[in-house]
């Protein structure tokens, strides 16, 4: 029978595995052991144990010629069945491709996982600016259109313990005010969509509206995304013909969340 100190030390053991899976995660394509120690916190022997650990369980994978480690296609199989299994991202695939396509946007689906939200999927029209979204990365809540409407579902109080105080700034355009931020999510749960115009990326802005579920519970959202001169609130003559394309996009994006929300359940 396992004692409580060999329960502790095998916790353990997944954890540091579990970290060095996400030191490989952190932006960088490859790295060397020195670097994912560094990132772990974890001491070089242990670090080197854990990567040829998992370069023999095909977790991650070393370069033949510069022995830097990378994660390897091994991890695939499980991210997608995890992804594919996703009710949300069931619902959601099929419709978030028309909407690319009809669009020429970007299409984005996401949940929220504790203080951020994790996409579960990203579809690129013609007119999308170059992304690096990919399912599985996070964004913050307060900087994004889909975040806000992932937002609507809890109490001021509520947000304010999740996202701490003050709120990050990403551009000078970012919503730092906790007291913005309920006038913001208020308008969303009035109008059914919540914008974000260069809070996150200088240039870009979005739409997006909440995908609820049987419960009438918002438990994912979408958003179309591109250029700010399209998706964003300007007030010139280019801008007056932009604001008819918004709305109409406005539509476009409740409408999806709507057809997710049904697959899901919702009346």
């Amino acid at each position: 029978m396992a004692t409580r100190g060999t329960d502790a030390g095998t916790n353990q053991s997944v954890e540091r595995a579990v970290s060095v899976l996400r030191a490989l995660d952190s932006g960088r394509p490859e790295l060397r052991v020195s670097d994912v120690a560094e990132l772990t916190g974890l001491g070089s022997s242990t670090t080197s144990r854990l990567l040829s650990t998992l370069e023999r369980l095909d977790m991650v994978e070393r370069d033949p010629v510069s022995n830097l480690y990378r994660l390897s296609l091994g991890l695939l199989p499980l991210a997608a069945t995890a992804t594919n299994r996703h009710a949300v991202h069931r619902a959601a695939r099929m419709v978030l491709q028309g909407l690319a396509t009809r669009t020429g946007l970007g299409a984005n689906v996401a949940v929220r996982r504790g203080g951020e939200l994790m996409f579960l999927g990203n579809f690129e029209g013609p007119r999308a600016p170059k992304s690096y979204t990919q399912a599985g990365h996070t964004a913050p809540l307060h900087a994004t259109s889909i975040g806000k409407c992932l937002l609507t579902g809890l109490s001021p109080r509520e947000r304010r313990k999740l996202l701490g105080d003050p709120l990050d700034a990403h551009t000078e355009y970012t919503t730092t005010s906790h007291d913005l931020l309920d006038t913001e999510i208020e308008t969303v749960r009035r109008t059914g969509y919540a914008v974000e115009a260069e809070e996150r990326a200088l240039g870009r802005a979005s739409l997006a509206a909440p995908v609820r579920d049987a419960s009438g519970d918002v438990v994912a959202a979408i958003s179309l995304w591109g250029p700010a001169s399209l998706l964003g609130e300007r007030s010139d003559t280019e801008g007056q013909r932009t604001e008819g394309q918004r709305l109409a996009l406005v539509r476009e994006v409740i409408e999806a969340a709507d057809a997710i929300s049904q697959a899901l359940g919702a009346l």
